[in-house]
């Protein structure tokens, strides 16, 4: 059994679809923890551990994600959770009026903790921002993302749609190799 710690519904519900499809059973630890400000994913989810693993018995799952916006280096990177609350995806779109491009992609790094070790598993999408909002399911920034070899917007897919593409998935088939892996002796 593995806690998945997140206070998004709608993460917790993509990967322990995936999850759970693979024989992994998961249960949603709804709490939030401490996110520090850093330029990469896997420094947010390593700091967040330390505090964790004092909290948490037993196994657990974290994850950070964001979209990382070509026009603009990177940004929002991993402030898209605070840029999301701030601008939304109208301020996003706002932002990209004049771009020269509309790439992006997203990232998601997790971090499994398994007794005393700690793992970190990741997963790229890439894509582009679309010219509007399109869809109503998901989250974030999901009505405005383009996944590459799709029309729709992660919004208008199902989960299991949505799967077959995302950054989030990929990171789970990561996390799902490791877990069928050889064991050491």
């Amino acid at each position: 059994m593995i806690g998945f710690v997140t206070t998004n519904e709608g993460k917790y519900r993509e990967v322990a679809a995936m999850l759970a499809d693979a024989g992994v059973k998961m249960v949603h630890e709804d709490r939030s923890y401490p996110e520090i400000q850093a330029d990469r994913l896997e420094k947010v989810v390593r700091f967040a551990a330390t505090v964790l693993d004092d909290q948490i018995e037993g196994d657990y799952l974290i994850d950070d994600s964001g979209l990382f916006l070509d026009a603009f280096g990177g940004f929002p990177g991993v402030y898209s959770s605070y840029v999301h609350k701030r601008l939304g995806n109208s301020g996003v779109l706002k932002l990209l009026a004049d771009a020269k491009t509309r790439a992006a992609r997203f990232e998601t790094a997790f971090l499994l903790r398994q007794g005393e070790a700690h793992d970190v598993f990741h997963g790229e999408c890439q894509g582009t921002i679309a010219a509007g909002e399109r869809g109503t399911g998901g989250f974030g920034f999901d009505p405005i993302f383009v996944p590459e070899g799709a029309t729709k917007t992660f919004a208008e897919m199902t989960v299991t749609e949505k799967n077959r593409y995302s950054h989030r998935a990929r990171a789970v088939a990561a996390l799902l190799a490791h877990l069928r892996g050889p064991k050491e002796p």
